[in-house]
């Protein structure tokens, strides 16, 4: 039994393992800097900024299963932001507010097809495709608002502030269904396929899996939670802003990195993803409270974050001249 308890074996057998390690690293660090940290008020509100992150990591994990990668999730955020801040505005009904959230999610869904239709029945690279409806999103939501402004009811933005069901906050449900449903999937026939799919697309091919329909519903997948995310962004802000998204690609891919999943795709999960969104954005409050000068604080995340993605292989390369 102890020839296999390796770091290879948990890596490969537990992904979320060395995520678990680096989220409660953060934990403690974000502990001792914020004391106050486990109050009910002040999960609430770190849960409630972290939540948009862990929804865009979790689409992102699907896609890079499934041996893919979404660029153009921070433009579907934008997208969604702007259509409920304009079209439900600050003076809208809760029914109205409710109505274009339905129709956000049908938008999400639908940004995720155009992905999908161009790389899985087009064969189009997907880093280049998403590229490309990255800046076709982005430009649509600079259409609809080229000004930040509008926004949406007050008292729906506090309903998600403020829900604490059972003492926990909102996003802990929210997680916690997330993380259920994908252990329900992984399980199913779609998730051996979306593995496989990932692991070697052609071999797939040949023992009969459908490709081109699990490239596609990745795509429609990750488009619908970047919907999510942006209908929680939006929630959290009030208000719209064209640019909200934009910083948001590079976390959920990072986010999903540090998660356990690899870029060549069929490795990993969800639970790493998920926990290296709630690493990254401690590693920000991090920064936030240890008042890190602005100047460094990009430098000083992208250290902490290289290290994350480093770590893993220095490990297996000191192993490696070992034996």
């Amino acid at each position: 039994m102890k020839r296999h308890l390796t770091w290879e074996f948990l890596m490969v057998r537990y992904p979320a393992f060395f995520p678990l390690i680096l989220l409660v690293l953060a934990l403690a660090i974000n502990l001792f800097l914020q004391p106050n940290m486990f109050d009910r008020e002040t999960l609430n509100s770190n849960m409630r900024v972290f939540l948009p992150l862990i929804l865009l990591a979790v689409g992102q994990a699907i896609v890079l299963l499934g041996g893919g990668i979404d660029i153009s999730v921070g433009g579907v955020v934008s997208i969604i932001n702007t259509i409920l801040a304009t079209r439900v505005g600050l003076d809208g009904s809760p029914e109205k507010m409710w109505q274009f959230v339905m129709i956000s999610l049908l938008v999400g869904a639908l940004a995720g097809a155009i992905n999908g239709f161009f790389i899985a029945y087009l064969r189009l690279q997907p880093i280049i495709t998403t590229y490309a409806t990255s800046f076709l999103y982005a430009g649509l939501a600079l259409f609809i608002l080229p000004n930040p402004g509008g926004g949406i009811p007050a008292e729906i933005a506090n309903l998600y502030r403020t829900s604490t069901p059972l003492g926990l906050p909102l996003a802990f449900y929210v997680t916690a269904i997330l993380l259920l449903v994908w252990s329900y999937v992984s399980s199913t026939r779609y998730g051996k396929y979306l593995f496989a799919v990932g692991g070697k697309a052609t071999a797939a091919y040949e023992t009969a899996v459908p490709v081109t329909r699990v490239q596609f519903s990745i795509y429609i997948i990750s488009g619908f939670m970047a919907a999510l995310a942006g209908i929680a962004l939006t929630m959290l802000s009030g208000s719209g802003n064209a640019e909200i998204g934009g910083q948001m690609t590079l976390n959920s891919i990072t986010a999903v990195v540090i998660g356990g999943n690899a870029f060549s795709g069929g490795i990993g999960g969800v639970a790493g993803p998920v926990m290296g969104a709630m690493t990254l954005s401690l590693i920000q409050n991090i920064i936030s409270f240890a008042h890190i000068n602005t100047w460094w604080e990009t430098l000083a995340k992208a250290m902490i974050i290289v290290l994350a993605l480093a770590v893993p292989g220095i490990i297996n390369l000191i192993r490696r001249r070992r034996a």
